[in-house]
């Protein structure tokens, strides 16, 4: 198929290549010219994350996980549950997403540079939006990871991580981090240029930024820098009550697991707006992670008692040989045969970067944020309604003293860099419980962990409980050796 070649760069070191992309290992004088609309939509495909997914070890980070007490934790799994810097590099690990993000970063920024050549012509514009929205993705989710959480009062001090905007010349560049508000001022300038020049003809649509991803991406930006004018502004497409935009569980659960599987990520889903075909043996994990959705934990976050109509929800776990541990099934394995006769080969996992219903939830917290707190009753009705067996829309009606006696204000529990109220702080806790449910096993909830700055207990059996306190160093993760070794400022610790 594709011969793999290799580029030394500093933050990624020697990372691989498809001959797609085989310009970039080159010297300029041997490149292929990137020249046309075609060659630079080709180069497109690669600037997104596909060399391994987040959602392992930021799912494991999180309060969603608990001890399932296998007989054996793979070293990482268990890194992971205890906030400890990975010494593995291989799939799935934090080193190989740090990797993959520049590496995708770095196909934007060639494509960039090529459109730049090429005088800009309108023509391009919307390869142009797609390049700059999947910089700033990446960029997006390196600084969500490897950086404290934003705070406008610190921003100009905490450190982010290195925002690369052009393509390397040089066969090894030091870098060095910028502030996390360089970071967002960066984020913020790519995301609105990105807005208004991206389009959605694509041979496949679900695979790319088109403008619905794009106000999606744009509203979990603006959710976490607190501008919830920009939130209600990116989401005004979705109306009140999306009708068929939704995921529509009821339908979901009632087929078969297996089938399942397959039906999460794929691209028919209306419900589903990015999605990424990634090298990941993710798929793997409930029978392989002793730190996973343990059965109490589930209980916990699943069960009928959390439901606010006082019935069950829709969701439904599955587990293998009576396992302690329980998932959702979310996650299809596709594997990819490179020697059938020797059986070797890759997996690839399709997963959700985006999807309406993130959206939808970003919209109704925003409405809570503005004190519309009317509205964001009538949509996190409905949207509740979605996920309950049995719903009665004229019986079955939300409240806000419902809401408020269901999740109530506990002293220094929800604690984000912004001023809240009892009533406002009852409603995000319960989206943000909402969004716990509806993305288990995504790591969706690491980021609510961070930005409201929960306190996590993890209990590992026959040992004391690890904390992770309220402003933990821990919660930015280690730079990679591989970037730290050539001369990426370590985190504190």
């Amino acid at each position: 198929m594709m011969k793999n070649i290799k580029i030394t760069l500093s933050l990624l070191l020697m990372i691989s290549l498809s001959s797609c992309d085989e310009f970039l290992s080159e010297t300029p004088d041997n490149r292929t010219e990137i020249n046309t609309a075609d060659k630079i939509s080709e180069l497109l495909v690669n600037a997104y994350p596909n060399g391994g997914t987040y959602m392992d070890f930021a799912e494991t980070m999180t309060d969603n996980v608990a001890d399932g007490q296998l007989s054996e934790s793979l070293p990482k799994n268990t890194q992971n549950y205890n906030w400890e810097m990975q010494d593995e590099t291989n799939v799935d690990t934090q080193t190989n997403y740090w990797d993959a993000c520049y590496r995708a970063i770095a196909h934007a920024n060639k494509a960039l540079q090529a459109i730049n050549e090429l005088g800009n012509p309108s023509s391009l514009n919307p390869q142009k939006g797609e390049a700059l929205l999947a910089r700033a993705y990446s960029h997006f989710m390196l600084v969500s990871f490897w950086s404290q959480r934003y705070n406008p009062a610190t921003a100009d001090k905490d450190l982010g991580i290195p925002y690369v905007t052009e393509p390397e010349e040089v066969l090894i560049k030091k870098y060095t981090r910028n502030t996390v508000k360089e970071v967002f001022d960066f984020l913020q300038k790519d995301i609105e240029e990105g807005l208004k020049l991206v389009g959605n003809d694509y041979t496949e649509p679900k695979f790319h930024f088109t403008k619905e991803a794009a106000n999606a991406f744009a509203s979990r930006f603006y959710l976490v820098k607190g501008d919830w004018d920009k939130v209600l502004e990116v989401s005004a497409g979705l109306g009140s009550k999306p009708v068929g935009k939704l995921r529509n569980y009821l339908a979901f659960t009632n087929l078969d697991p297996n089938v399942q599987f397959i039906e999460y990520a794929k691209a028919t889903e209306p419900a589903n707006l990015l999605i990424v075909s990634a090298y990941s043996i993710y798929a793997r994990a409930s029978s392989r992670n002793r730190f996973y959705l343990a059965g109490d934990r589930s209980a916990n976050i699943l069960g009928s008692s959390t439901n606010i109509f006082g019935k069950t929800w829709l969701y439904k776990t599955y587990s293998y040989n009576s396992s302690m541990t329980v998932f959702s099934p979310k996650f299809k394995e596709y594997f990819k045969y490179t020697n059938l006769t020797a059986n070797i080969g890759q997996p690839y996992l399709g997963t959700v970067l985006l999807s309406n219903d993130e959206f939808y939830l970003n919209r109704i917290e925003a409405l809570v944020m503005k004190n519309r707190i009317a509205e964001a009753n009538t949509e996190l009705e409905y949207f509740f309604g979605t996920r309950t067996t049995g719903y009665n829309a004229a019986t079955d009606k939300l409240t806000e003293a419902k809401v408020v006696d269901k999740y109530p204000v506990i002293d220094n529990e929800y604690t984000p860099y912004y001023a809240m109220t009892p009533v406002q702080t009852s409603y995000v806790k319960a989206i943000a419980e909402t969004r716990r449910r509806d993305f288990i096993h995504e790591g969706i909830r690491y980021f609510d962990m961070k930005r409201f700055n929960i306190e996590v207990i993890h209990e590992t059996f026959g040992k004391p409980a690890n904390t992770l306190i309220k402003d933990d160093k821990r919660r930015a993760l280690q730079i990679p050796l591989s970037a730290s070794s050539n001369g990426v400022e370590k985190n504190p610790r």
